[in-house]
Formats: structure tokens, sequence, C-alpha cells
């Protein structure tokens, strides 16, 4: 396998001694990470505790994946901004995650909160993959409870972000290459929005749901070649540049993994603050209406 997604039973092979298929040999400590979210209120530590992949820890959205927002002191861009690397390094090693971890992410939302911890540690040298089709996916039994004590100290060294891989909306407002946005299309088209001030997508960027990226009978990514299909029809081929962005920079990381999935040789980068940093702003040009391409 090698890539950056794992089956079900490719990680009960993993987790009973290690696959080399998964290139994963030489005893390194693998760590499973849950991260379940909700935007509507519901406890993803519930869901957790309710049932998780054993030996799985709990990694929060707030205050883990996003750090504080702009209204506050220190804070970042949009809803959930990048946090600070130092806190988020104390909470990978808080969580039994150091530098020579091999971390696998799952939700129960097709990848697209676990894809931000892939693409956080990925960002910053770590090895790291989401489990395709996610809690479904696994073939075992489901352990309840809190999360285990981690079993040792570790290092997790904190790096910035890097900037080849980050955009603001200065970056994306002079952008000229492909921007996707992988929200829903009804908020791309500015019919809805349930959560930001203003609704519609920012001028020139595509509509590329997140969802689409998944097959909708199995809940699992597309093949590469569908997905290699789907990113072409959107203009993206090797050595495009692309930048995407969703409603606060979560559910876009989705769409940086499925880019890699496709090995589409893409240039991409996250836009940080997403459309909940862009609209923020009044003054900056807003659109609505159906993307090009698209029926």
């Amino acid at each position: 396998m090698g890539g950056p997604l794992i089956p079900g039973d490719g990680l009960a092979r993993l987790l009973t001694g290690g696959d080399g298929a998964t290139g994963n040999g030489g005893g390194q400590a693998v760590v499973v990470a849950d991260v379940r979210w909700y935007l509507d209120g519901r406890s993803g530590q519930a869901a957790y505790q309710a049932g998780h992949v054993p030996g799985a820890v709990f990694v929060p959205v707030d205050g883990v994946l996003a750090g504080p927002a702009k209204a506050g002191s220190g804070g970042g861009p949009g809803r959930h901004p990048l946090p600070d690397p130092t806190v988020f390094a104390a909470a990978m090693a808080g969580l039994g995650i150091g530098d020579d971890t091999f971390v696998v992410a799952y939700d129960d939302a097709g990848g697209s909160v676990a894809a931000r911890l892939w693409w956080m540690l990925r960002a910053t040298g770590h090895r790291a993959a989401v489990l395709d089709g996610g809690i479904a996916a696994w073939p075992g039994e489901l352990e309840t409870g809190a999360r285990p004590a981690a079993a040792e100290a570790v290092t997790f060294t904190a790096r910035p972000w890097p900037r080849a891989q980050v955009v603001d909306a200065g970056g994306v407002a002079t952008f000229g290459g492909v921007l996707l946005d992988a929200r829903a299309d009804e908020r791309y088209r500015g019919e809805v929005e349930p959560i930001d001030p203003h609704a519609g997508h920012i001028p020139g960027a595509l509509s590329a749901p997140w969802t689409e990226q998944l097959d909708p009978t199995t809940g699992r990514f597309l093949a590469p070649g569908a997905l290699r299909a789907r990113f072409a029809s959107l203009g993206v081929q090797d050595g495009t540049e692309v930048v995407a962005y969703c409603g606060s920079g979560i559910t876009a990381c989705h769409a940086l993994l499925a880019l890699e999935v496709a090995g589409a040789g893409a240039r991409a980068r996250l836009y940080e603050g997403s459309w909940s940093d862009w609209c923020a702003q009044p003054s900056r040009p807003m659109a609505t209406g159906a993307s090009p391409g698209r029926r």
C-alpha cells in the first residue's frame, strides 16, 4: 500500500505485528487517532467513549487541530485556524504521538475530519494515513470508555506550518491557479449558509464538494484513476497549482488528501481561514451561482 489511505483489514494487521504492505516495517510505533467531530454540536468524545478502535486515542478539533480565532489573543484567521505549533506538538506528545510515530486517523464522516490531522502531520514531516471508510471499516470489536494513558513519554518536535503549503487571504486574492471550494454545492452557489455571515464563494473558485471524492455506496475513496479524472475535469494536471478551501479549513484537507490519493501531481495548498475568513471582510468580492462546468 504505502499511500495515504489504509483499509480496515490493513490496519488490523498493522496493529497485530506490522504489515510490510504499509511501509511500516521495523517496529515503528503506531497510534490510531479517533478524530470524530460534529458541526451540529454532538460530542465527538462521547462518540469515542461509546465505541472506538481498540487502543485509539481521541483527538479533539477545538484546541488541538484548531487554535483560537482571530478575535482571541494570538488567534488566527477564520473559525478554525491552525494552532500554535508548540500547542499542537504538546498535544501530540501527550497522546503518545512522537516524531517517529505512524498515525492512522479515522472519523465517521468519510475522512472529512480525519484528513485535517493527516494533513497537519504530513505538513510537519510526520508519517500518517487515514482509515479508508472510517470507523465502519474496522473489522473487529470496538472498545469503550476513556482513552488509555500514553505508555511512555515521547518527543514531538514543534515545527512552523510550512508557508509552501498554507496560503492566506492575500495569497488567494492574487492566486492564478485552480481554486477549489470543497463545501456542498448549494453553499458554493450561495443558496444556503448555515454558519458564516455571508453566502457564496470566492470569485473564480470551482465547486468541488468533498463528498464527490467518495464512492456513494461504500463511503470509501474513489479509485485513484477516478479521482484523477475528476480533478482533470476541474483543470488539475501535473504541476497545476491548487488551493483548496471550505468553510473553515477542516474539510478542505479532504481535497488535499484526495489529490494525493489520485497521484494528480498538483502543487496543492490549504487556504487556512477558508470562507469564514474571506467573508469576514465585506469589502472582499463574493460571488454566487453555479460553478463553471457543473449542471
